[in-house]
């Protein structure tokens, strides 16, 4: 008797723990970090984003993607099109010493910008380059 509770006690703890994995990968899914290729070298870690539910709390909705993923032509932002499919650095180069300075003020000034302008969202370095 005693062999086979610790047979259910172990197929339990197995299972849980299965479950647990699962329930954590899928949990997962929506936690993304803002990435860019042009970045070899990290100063600091990357922003954890959670894309949609910043875009909630935001009240950004679907057709509103230039909001932040903006595309000019001519030095005028175009309204009806967005460039959600592409890294900042496809348009905002680094600066020609190589030097990702230029890159980061892009991210800094759309990003603290809006939260500065909106009085709503983390400003501080600690608040968005976290290591959690």
């Amino acid at each position: 008797m005693e062999m086979r509770t610790r047979m259910l006690c172990m197929t339990v703890a197995l299972l849980v723990s299965l479950f647990g994995a699962v329930v954590s990968v899928c949990s997962q899914e929506d936690v993304t970090t803002v990435q860019d290729s042009a970045f070899m070298e990290k100063m600091r870690p990357p922003v954890r984003f959670l894309h949609d539910e910043h875009n909630e709390n935001a009240q950004i909705h679907d057709d509103d993607c230039n909001v932040c993923h903006h595309t000019f032509d001519k030095g005028k932002k175009v309204e009806d099109e967005s460039s959600e499919d592409q890294e900042c650095s496809a348009c905002h180069q680094l600066t020609d010493g190589g030097s990702p300075m230029a890159l980061i003020k892009v991210y800094h000034n759309r990003c603290k910008g809006c939260h500065l302008q909106l009085r709503a969202g983390p400003v501080m370095c600690g608040e968005c380059h976290s290591n959690n």
